[in-house]
């Protein structure tokens, strides 16, 4: 297959972006599938989650925005997952968005940067800073699709608008491929009226866009980033490790032909 790019993106902090981001991106390399992990956040949470010390990354991302740097030559392997390759970031990026106002074709630099790698692997995920700014731009620009998180919680659904009307626009002007992905239900409390709520809200408006793969409220998945660990290699047997391996499974599917190539 040739390479399919992911932008997990939502405005809202703390909706599970860089923990789906992380799990996701582990869980497709352990079905075999060569993965590139992009962390477009400055606060490099999906480096550190991954058991990566972003201080001690001297190049990453930011070196490939800025062009003082290739992607084969800025990436390095994950820690105990084979398959799975991450171009880390660190507290440079947070000037990336002020360096490149000024710059050419500045939308473009990320899906310029991923093109010119040379090998493509067979899937790339990007996580996005909490924000509609520059740098999620670029990855909206340079992705296929957009997978959305989507806490079960109160106010759950506000800001969608914002982020499906952004959307709309990089279709429009920037890059007329992009698709959504699917929106994933996150944080889901069986116990909780809320979390019922807010999923049939959410499949009542965006209907088959909600995955039907739901991703549990879980200790575990929120005590592996502490660890350096996804949470299949944390704990595989809990229910958000069996959440994650599953979406990752029908993202496989979905992205495979008979002939073995990404549509």
């Amino acid at each position: 297959m040739r390479s399919y790019t992911i932008c997990v993106s939502n405005q809202k902090g703390g909706v599970g972006k860089t923990t789906t981001a992380v799990n996701l991106a582990a869980g497709l390399a352990l079905e075999g599938a060569d993965t590139l992990l992009i962390d477009l956040d400055p606060q490099a949470n999906a480096t550190s989650g991954l058991g990566i010390d972003p201080n001690a990354q001297r190049r990453g991302i930011y070196h490939a925005l800025i062009g003082m740097g290739e992607l084969p030559d800025l990436q390095i392997p994950a820690p105990e997952i084979e398959h799975l390759w991450v171009l880390p970031s660190n507290q440079d990026l947070f000037g990336a968005e002020v360096e490149l106002v000024d710059a050419i074709a500045r939308e473009h630099r990320l899906r310029e940067a991923i093109q010119r790698s040379g090998r493509q692997p067979d899937f790339v995920v990007i996580d996005c800073p909490p924000s509609l700014g520059l740098l999620t731009i670029n990855a909206l620009t340079a992705a296929n699709s957009a997978l959305i998180p989507l806490q079960c919680e109160y106010f759950a659904l506000e800001g969608l608008s914002q982020l499906t009307r952004t959307i709309e626009l990089i279709q429009r002007r920037l890059n007329p491929g992009l698709s959504i992905e699917g929106i994933l239900l996150t944080m889901f409390d069986t116990r909780n009226n809320l979390s019922h709520q807010v999923a049939q809200e959410a499949r009542g408006f965006f209907g088959d866009l909600v995955f039907d793969v739901v991703i549990p409220r879980n200790v575990r998945l929120s005590e592996s980033p502490s660890f350096g660990k996804s949470i299949h290699h944390y704990d595989r047997a809990s229910r958000g490790a069996r959440a994650y391996r599953q979406l990752a499974r029908l993202l496989c599917e979905r992205h495979r032909t008979t002939e073995g190539s990404a549509p």
